[in-house]
């Protein structure tokens, strides 16, 4: 269970930077910290979760020009969106605020004054990349080139994404200017610097407490063994940014005052939430809260290296933890705007619900340093199999029409249901664990079998037939399988929390991490509304077309068509091609769910006569053997049998999908089991 004093704890993920949008790839850290933040508010900790735009730099101000507007008006306008696609994917901010504010600039002159009176801060005549063409010094990030390691091609200036070097921007192969593409030449420039050695011992231990990854901290040990380098934490003039005190055309590096948005959204949101009665000092000198860093591997450097060393001249902790993800990739390659695989927050928001990606994200996010890969077949199959097929499933087949015969009314749990929820609450303590280690593949994995023990528990006690003949035996397998849905329900709920909030309205109870030992009241409830529709694999293959640029050239289609993409026209075929097919009106004299099959149901189809065929169709997402069960529907009888790992299938059901769902078909009423369509 949770511990018995609850924790305090500031939670932060890197700041995005307020040249562009929000994309995929940046939603898996989001997401990632959004997720463990919840889970310890529902646990009951003190749990802020606070983030800002990183706006300095002279990107911004090169954009900011080309666009004809001042950057203070850009910034603002990025600020907007990107808050406004946080929310959207239920990213839940305590604040989020902006480097370009006055309480940032204060926190960056007083770690620079600390580190200036600690004898760190040094000057040298450097020579730089300077662009003829821009007439401007140019910054890490505006200059591409060879990596000096690995040799790959167009690399940023200070850091391979290939394979993880770090370097100076005139160490670069085949180097240009990124916004114009002009070979830059060298010249001189006078520029303060951070002597990191000042730190290193102290780093060399900080490194090894346990505050970042074992494999992390192993690279950061090649980088310890010999001296570290100084840091150049100045820039000149233009640049977008604050100005260095005591320093005419410096500015300060956007690298060092990035991280220092944690120190003022801080300060930003105790001062607008002064009812918390916390104060700044609370959080960043004393002990009384932890401080946890959520980021990706690719800047870990900054914040395992250069950040803490700031911190700890200026007198302020460092963090308690600094939790680190891999890249994403799509379908095992990197993203890419010529396949339409770099895909905005926006644009998945036209096409597909957040909570396919919350989900589909805490499936692939482990406790390790693992890059993330998002396969867009697995994408679909998962969600459609586990959130909708199992757990939706459970809460909808219990809740619907099957409580309607039963005057929507729940009872108290049986002795046969006994058993299962006692196993599920026994998991609690390993979801708790799961958690905390930021291991939210175990969380979903954990969850969805103990979904499938209450789906097959359904399934054994059919309720739908004996509801009938002892509607409280019915009443007994509802109460089971709902009281069950509401604690997997909880197990997901930082991951999916507007699918749990959806089933708690129909519930009529909140969920309680501390109520999750008691059953449900018995009580009558609402109407059942749909919670999660099936994830299309239309939609999904709309989102990567409008992803693509407008003169991309579509590739071609396989021979087989996938689940991503619309079936095209089968081959013209003949009259007597057609006259083959006996097609036949049945009535569905049974269905039942079929044990370890994620998608079909066994039907038995009466088609006249004494005449009877079984069926296994792929069907079960969108329907419940009891909604089934007496209707009457159209089959391909003169199929030829298929052994199946489950049984025979001798005849095949016809239906039709859209973007809603899939839907059997029904001939008109007055039609008789055993008629022929023609």
């Amino acid at each position: 269970m949770p511990p018995s004093e609850p924790r305090r704890l500031l939670v932060t993920s890197a700041l995005p930077y307020a040249n562009g949008a929000i994309h995929l790839g940046h939603l898996v850290e989001y997401l990632q910290t959004d997720i463990w933040a919840r889970y310890h508010r529902l646990v009951g900790n003190t749990c802020f979760y606070v983030c800002a735009d990183d706006t300095h730099g002279t990107p911004i101000m090169l954009r900011a020009q080309k666009e004809g507007i001042a950057p203070e008006a850009l910034i603002a306008r990025m600020s907007e969106e990107h808050q406004r696609d946080f929310e959207a994917f239920g990213i839940a901010f305590d604040h989020y605020g902006s480097t370009h504010s006055a309480e940032n600039r204060k926190h960056t002159e007083v770690i620079y004054a600390a580190l200036r009176a600690r004898g760190a801060i040094v000057e040298k005549e450097i020579e730089q990349a300077y662009c003829p063409k821009e007439e401007m010094f140019l910054p890490d990030r505006l200059i591409k080139g060879d990596c000096p390691r690995c040799k790959t091609a167009d690399q940023y200036g200070d850091s391979c994404e290939s394979c993880g070097a770090t370097y100076a921007p005139t160490d670069l192969g085949n180097a240009h200017c990124a916004s114009c593409g002009t070979p830059p030449v060298r010249k001189g420039s006078r520029h303060l610097f951070v002597r990191l050695q000042h730190f290193q011992e102290w780093l060399r231990a900080w490194v090894r407490s346990g505050t970042v990854p074992d494999e992390v901290a192993n690279k950061l040990d090649e980088w310890l063994k010999d001296d570290l380098r100084d840091w150049d934490i100045s820039r000149d003039e233009p640049y977008f940014g604050f100005r260095i005190p005591g320093e005419e055309k410096l500015y300060f590096y956007v690298w060092l005052d990035a991280p220092v948005g944690y120190l003022a959204s801080t300060e930003q949101l105790l001062a607008k939430r002064n009812d918390l009665g916390f104060a700044f000092e609370d959080v960043w000198q004393k002990q009384g809260f932890e401080i946890h860093h959520f980021l990706g591997k690719d800047i870990v450097y900054f914040h395992t290296l250069f950040w803490p060393a700031m911190l700890h001249a200026a007198g302020l902790r460092t963090p308690n933890k600094v939790h680190v993800h891999g890249f994403l990739t799509v379908d095992g390659a990197k993203m890419s705007k010529s396949r339409g695989t770099f895909v905005s927050a926006r644009t998945y928001l036209e096409h597909l619900d957040p909570v396919y990606l919350r989900y589909y994200y805490a499936c692939k996010l482990t406790a390790r340093v693992d890059d993330l890969d998002l396969n867009l077949e697995d994408f679909v199959d998962r969600v459609n199999a586990d959130l909708v097929g199992k757990l939706v499933n459970l809460a909808s087949r219990a809740g619907g029409s099957l409580l309607e015969r039963l005057d929507r009314r729940i009872g108290a749990v049986p002795p046969s249901g006994r058993a299962l929820l006692t196993e599920i609450r026994a998991a609690q303590r390993e979801i708790e664990e799961a958690y905390e280690q930021g291991d939210y593949a175990r969380v979903t994995r954990t969850t969805m079998a103990l979904a499938d023990r209450a789906n097959k528990l359904f399934n054994e006690e059919a309720p739908w037939k004996s509801v009938a003949a002892d509607p409280e035996a019915a009443r007994g397998s509802v109460s089971t399988a709902l009281n069950a849905a509401r604690l997997l329900a909880a197990f997901l709920a930082p991951i999916v929390p507007t699918l749990v909030a959806d089933l708690d309205a129909f519930l009529g109870e909140p969920t309680r991490w501390s109520a999750l030992g008691q059953d449900l009241s018995p009580r009558v409830l609402g109407p059942f509304r749909h919670l999660l529709a099936r994830l299309e694999g239309e939609k999904v293959r709309a989102m990567i077309d409008a992803s693509k640029p407008a003169d991309a050239t579509p590739p071609p289609l396989p021979a087989t068509p996938s689940a991503l993409q619309k079936d095209p026209l089968s081959p013209e075929c003949s009259i007597e091609d057609f006259g083959k097919i006996d097609l036949r009106v049945a009535r569905i004299a049974a269905a039942e769910h079929v044990e370890g099959a994620g998608k079909l149901l066994k039907l038995t189809l009466d088609l006249g006569g004494g005449t009877t065929k079984n069926v296994f169709a792929g069907i079960k997402s969108s329907y419940a053997p009891e909604q089934l069960v007496g209707r009457l529907t159209v089959c391909v009888a003169n199929l030829a049998p298929r052994k199946m790992r489950f049984g025979t299938s001798e005849a095949m059901v016809l239906a039709a999908s859209n973007d809603a769902g899939l839907y059997i078909l029904s001939p008109d009423t007055g039609a008789e089991p055993g008629l022929r369509v023609k």
